[in-house]
């Protein structure tokens, strides 16, 4: 089996279908059956329609949910099942803070360069659930004390209402590693997780040195977001199934092939270059938390003595956590000790401490970012905070959806959203505290119009 990326155009939206319907439709139809989709970005709308980027696993017959010889999509199953929140608790204010992986985000686009904005936003909300690529800064992890850490494709099915977080005390995190042929960096990972055992308590049940090691190969798509394939997906499948209830959560390092140039042109380019590690390691990490319903995370293991070796000199801050680290395990492995555990049963959902789609008070993102947590976000009446300042490669005017009145939020930075979040919390429309202050148009029922005229 391997993970690798697919392109569709989708055609516009029928007028009497919902766009998350639409899109689901229209993957059910460009899809075959040896595919399963595990991630979606809508990387443009234009009057042709939504130019969108699958991540889908191919080459064999997934767990849990296989999909029928012949079929696409199996009806209500998979990462587009989507259960609608009846009601809203408003007993906490809960944050999702979404930065995607890949797509050149001038603020967390890098190592764990999000992690400010993520502070920022903790402080004005009860619960701040985020993902690694927001605060995962090689050897450094200060993600806040009140934030859920979670992988991507989890986030999706909290907002999809498929799953629910619970907190945790601590898990029992899995290292799988690499085999490196240099024996350094396999040794260097191992370092890194006594490190966490011994300076913070982390339990682990044990390293697991692949071999041959997971092979995983950086590129960019047509839209130069960063993706990438990863093969024989299946001896590490074969690994976390013959371990299945000794782990909580996994964290994976391994190498991911790049051109050697690239590491040079990266730390050269003053922050401009995308990350070309990002985008192939979110679609791994899709890959295991779906099918196993556990936390996970990866960092990337260096290739060789050669890329160890190189001089950088002095970086842009946005990269320098990764400049100075050798494995970028540690925040893998800190991030992973307390997330929390992913719920799918129904009823378990409704436990409380469960957190779910009912529970989420509103979505940061940045401008542009259209795939199913905004899609998700609007069918489920959560509002939406877009963040123009975070520029990126994204092309979609999330203006134009069709949210409800007061749903949608453009602002400026983060510093603005912040205060539109603190506005929400309080039960304050955010627009009443600008100025100038529209007034609330005045209509006429039919009724009155005749007895006016």
């Amino acid at each position: 089996m391997y993970l690798t990326e697919t392109e569709l155009d989708i055609p516009p939206a029928s007028a009497d279908v919902g766009l998350l319907e639409w899109l689901t439709r229209q993957m059910e139809e460009r899809l075959t059956s040896g595919q399963t989709p595990l991630r979606l970005v809508v990387t443009e709308t234009n009057g042709r329609g939504y130019r969108c980027e699958v991540t889908v696993l191919a080459g064999g017959r997934p767990h849990p949910n296989p999909l029928p010889e012949g079929e696409g999509i199996p009806e209500g199953e998979g990462m587009f099942e989507f259960r609608p929140r009846l009601s809203e608790n408003t007993a906490q204010f809960n944050a999702v803070l979404l930065v995607p992986t890949g797509i050149g985000a001038v603020i967390g686009g890098h190592a764990g360069d999000a992690t400010p904005v993520a502070r920022l936003l903790a402080s004005v909300c009860d619960t701040l659930v985020t993902h690694p690529n927001v605060v995962n800064a090689s050897d450094i992890n200060e993600m806040p004390a009140n934030a859920l850490y979670v992988e991507g494709s989890v986030v999706c099915r909290l907002l999809m209402g498929t799953a629910g977080l619970q907190p945790v005390r601590a898990n029992r995190v899995l290292a799988v590693v690499d085999s490196h042929p240099n024996p350094l960096f396999t040794e260097l990972a191992v370092n890194a997780v006594n490190a966490a055992h011994a300076s913070y308590g982390l339990l682990c049940p044990g390293v697991v040195a692949l071999e041959p090691p997971l092979v995983m190969r950086s590129d960019y798509t047509s839209s130069t977001r960063a993706a990438g394939r990863v093969e024989d997906i299946d001896r590490l499948f074969a690994v976390l199934d013959s371990r299945r209830g000794e782990f909580d959560a996994v964290a994976l390092s391994s190498v991911i092939s790049v051109p050697f140039q690239y590491h040079a042109d990266y730390f050269g380019s003053d922050g401009s270059m995308i990350n070309p590690w990002g985008g192939v390691e979110a679609m791994l990490t899709h890959a295991i938390s779906s099918r196993y319903d556990v936390p996970s995370a990866h960092s990337p293991m260096l290739e060789s003595q050669e890329v160890l070796d190189l001089d950088v000199g002095v970086v842009d801050p946005r990269m320098a956590a990764e400049a100075v680290s050798m494995t970028f395990f540690q925040s893998v492995l800190k991030g992973l000790q307390r997330s929390p555990r992913i719920v799918t049963d129904r009823d378990a959902m409704r436990e409380p401490h469960v957190l779910t789609a009912r529970d989420v008070s509103c979505l940061v993102l940045p401008e542009g970012c259209l795939g199913l947590p905004t899609l998700a976000a609007l069918e489920q009446g959560i509002p939406v905070i877009e963040v123009a300042e975070n520029a990126n490669l994204m092309r979609n005017d999330l203006s134009a959806l069709p949210w409800r009145q007061g749903q949608f939020h453009r602002a400026a930075n983060y510093w603005e959203a912040a205060g539109v979040m603190a506005a929400l919390k309080a039960g304050v429309n955010p627009a009443s505290v600008r100025r100038p202050l529209a007034p609330v148009s005045v209509g006429f029922d039919a009724k009155t119009q005749r007895r006016k005229g």
